[in-house]
């Protein structure tokens, strides 16, 4: 279930100005989500997993964001996982790191700046 469409989140497609009104491609790239194991309070083993997506409004860099989504989802499964590694049993992990991160990574796989990335849910069980 996309929750995002429930709660109004997802991106619309945009309409051009012009009379036809042929929908334009939405800039938004969702990656499936990434997962890694963690340690829990007790020495039991846990899941973190994170929610990401790349917004690319300009058109060649959403098509090389979409050629570029395995190595995205390589670079953001080393990210999750070393940041998994430091999260100390029983607390929360620290998002705004995680995010400037998680932004480096798809910085260096791009080649440039220009693709923003997004972070839905993050969550340790």
């Amino acid at each position: 279930m996309d929750r995002r469409t429930l709660l109004g989140l997802k991106t619309p497609p945009r309409r051009t100005g012009g009379g036809g009104g042929a929908a334009a491609q939405a800039s938004y790239l969702r990656l499936p989500t990434i997962t890694a194991n963690v340690t829990r309070s007790g020495g039991r083993r846990g899941i973190m997993t994170v929610e990401t997506g790349v917004d690319a409004p300009d058109a060649a860099l959403r098509t090389r964001v979409a050629q570029s989504a395995p190595r995205l989802r390589a670079a953001y499964a080393a990210v999750v996982q070393q940041s998994a590694n430091t999260i100390r049993p029983g607390t929360a992990p620290d998002v705004e790191r995680l995010v400037a991160q998680l932004q480096a990574a798809t910085n260096a796989v791009m080649g440039r700046a220009g693709a923003r990335l997004l972070i839905g849910t993050v969550m340790v069980v």
